[in-house]
């Protein structure tokens, strides 16, 4: 029985760090793409993020059953469950954040004047490369057990709401002369939801630090202000 638990631990683990690395890698993607300053993707980077995601889809499925399936069969003990359940978190917050690559793709198609989006693209840019490594660093808190990773992704999501202050006050300030250019104010529309959608990644990015150390510890630290 014990070693048949582990084995199904370690194939919910594989599987885990898998949809953990497709994420990183959609992440990595719209990244690339967000610090080139371009507003149109090619039908071969949005065929490829469109796939990812579909796989992503499928992945979750899967590992949610193995962490059903393992749980009700082996009966693991009280630190596998932490793990195991944490896991779980992990992979719901994975999963949205996967969803939020492509919203963010099709926020960028629906830009009406580019020049717009471009001269505030490195704020953009800036913010997304701060979330995307909060996920990373979280990720890392649980995998290698690292209580220090997860505080630091949970700290630093103040960063992402002030770099998102920061965004919306350009804007405004590049808008009060064109308020009446219905393209212009459609284009500010959907760089605040793009905005607001990147601080959401961020959001999971703390989710997943907050699993991470009830992996670690035992100790749910979600709503609390002061995690040391």
């Amino acid at each position: 029985m014990t070693l048949r638990k582990d084995d199904a631990i370690n194939s919910i683990m594989s599987d885990f760090e898998e949809f953990a690395n497709m994420v990183l890698h959609q992440l990595d993607l719209l990244e690339n793409f967000v610090s080139s300053g371009e507003v149109s993707f090619s039908k071969t980077l949005t065929k490829e993020l469109v796939d990812n995601e579909k796989k992503l889809d499928k992945m979750e499925v899967k590992i949610s059953d193995k962490i059903i399936n393992t749980i009700t069969l082996y009966q693991p003990v009280a630190s596998d469950i932490r793990k195991i359940f944490a896991c779980y978190r992990i992979v719901i917050s994975l999963e949205r954040v996967g969803d939020m690559v492509l919203n963010i793709h099709n926020l960028i198609e629906k830009i009406k004047i580019p020049k717009v989006y471009q001269e505030l693209s490195e704020v953009i840019s800036n913010m997304l490369v701060q979330s995307s490594n909060m996920v990373n660093k979280a990720l890392l808190a649980y995998t290698n057990d690292d209580k220090d990773y997860a505080i630091w992704t949970i700290k630093n999501d103040s960063v992402i709401d002030e770099l998102n202050k920061k965004m919306l006050k350009k804007a405004i300030k590049k808008s009060t002369n064109t308020d009446e250019d219905k393209q212009l104010m459609t284009s500010f529309i959907n760089l605040n939801s793009m905005l607001t959608t990147i601080e959401r990644i961020a959001d999971h990015a703390t989710n997943i630090a907050e699993a991470a150390i009830y992996s670690i510890e035992g100790k749910d630290v979600r709503h609390k202000s002061d995690v040391k």
